[in-house]
């Protein structure tokens, strides 16, 4: 990607949190801070706004980070969009003259770099640089040796059993950086190399709720066994996919009792299926798909829920199909 192109896109991102600012007035300024609740706010934005959706790591890649290239044109539009043009080449073209005075600003400086009184002073400039370079490298050995290895396990609080076979994501989170996503294995276990004796971390686990946990972890215990909750009303969803067809009067008034009247449900589509992306429905629309006689929701997988006052909000579900 050209310096011209980067800087173009720098620009669009200023547009994109300006925009955000509207709805969300205490967002961090700076887009490549965002993580974790305002990735989630700028997605539902995108969707309400111009219908589209982009994924965490594409975000991940492409705004809190400097990629090789431009996004695909078609994103790019989109984005374009949203910060209030028609497209990207109307963002660009309403634009240019701030980032052509930029681009002399930066020509200016390189072409006048000083009147040669400097020249006397680099030795203040450059003695504490090494200093500081040299204690960076002893810092870093230091806590690459440092650093010890724990298993960390999860099991259900309610059956004391472990969590097997089961996609847990764990998102650590570390002072100053962007959170790191792993996943464990089919045991229900995941290491984790570290220096620090606190360890924070997300778990979230289908049919299970979402938690953030809190770890002192020691030296001589490298096994640390976590227990999380069930997600009651996800289990009772799945649970009423199976139900019978004589069942169906109870399955809708239970649905109804336990989803708020504007919650925003999510059907995402797997890539085996001919649609893409995903779609969005309403309370009414979900239960009627629930309860049809079809059964076109009995395999049906719930990702993520949300609650307020004691009902979902926020429902993201996918059906699994057959292999």
């Amino acid at each position: 990607m050209s310096r011209k192109d980067q800087r173009y896109f720098e620009e669009l991102k200023k547009k994109i949190v300006a925009m955000m600012q509207q709805s969300y007035p205490g967002i961090n300024p700076s887009i490549s801070k965002w993580k974790g609740q305002e990735i989630t706010d700028f997605q539902e934005e995108l969707l309400t706004s111009v219908n589209a959706h982009i994924s965490e790591k594409w975000f991940y890649t492409h705004m809190k980070s400097v990629s090789k290239s431009l996004p695909r044109i078609d994103v790019l539009n989109l984005l374009s969009k949203y910060a209030g043009y028609a497209n990207w080449d109307d963002f660009v073209f309403k634009n240019q003259d701030l980032i052509q005075a930029s681009s002399e600003s930066i020509l200016t400086k390189a072409a006048n770099p000083g009147t040669g009184n400097e020249h006397p002073n680099r030795y203040f400039i450059f003695v504490p640089l090494a200093v500081l370079f040299i204690v960076l490298i002893f810092a870093g050995v230091f806590k690459l040796f440092n650093a010890r290895e724990y298993r960390f396990c999860f099991y259900d609080a309610d059956t004391r059993e472990p969590i097997t076979n089961s996609k847990i994501e764990v998102k650590i989170l570390l002072e100053g950086e962007s959170p790191v996503t792993s996943y464990c294995s089919s045991n229900g276990c995941f290491l984790l190399k570290t220096d620090k004796s606190l360890v924070k971390m997300v778990v979230s686990a289908p049919y299970y709720q979402t938690d953030t946990i809190r770890r002192v972890v020691k030296k001589l215990q490298p096994n640390e066994i976590i227990s999380l909750h069930a997600n009651d009303y996800a289990l009772m969803i799945h649970y009423f996919s199976q139900m019978k067809v004589a069942d169906w009067g109870k399955r809708r008034a239970r649905l109804e009792n336990m989803i708020d009247e504007g919650a925003m449900i999510y059907e995402v589509y797997s890539e085996k299926n001919a649609a893409s992306g995903m779609e969005l429905l309403n309370k009414q629309e979900f239960i009627d798909k629930l309860t049809m006689p079809s059964g076109s929701l009995k395999n049906i997988e719930i990702l993520d829920t949300k609650f307020r006052d004691g009902k979902i909000i926020v429902l993201r579900f996918r059906v699994k199909l057959p292999s």
